[in-house]
């Protein structure tokens, strides 16, 4: 049974958090390549918005979109 933990372990420790261990050294270096990744997310997060904002825009804009507090039945 020792060995089934040991080897999860080995997985977690010396595989899956490599790639984490690696962006810790690197911060050590270069702090912008070391958060490249939280840049990268929070580019896409910022698009996602203005998209949506603009998409909210654009119904609201044709009246389209029901504002009737009974658009859904269970509210009645």
């Amino acid at each position: 049974m020792k060995s089934f933990f040991e080897g999860i372990q080995f997985l977690f420790v010396d595989v899956l958090f490599a790639p984490l261990d690696f962006l810790r050294s690197l911060e050590l270096s270069s702090w912008t390549a070391a958060n490249a990744i939280n840049w990268i997310f929070m580019i896409i997060c910022a698009a996602a918005i203005v998209y949506w904002i603009k998409q909210l825009q654009i119904f609201d804009e044709a009246g389209t979109e029901n504002q009737d507090t009974t658009a859904h039945s269970f509210l009645k």
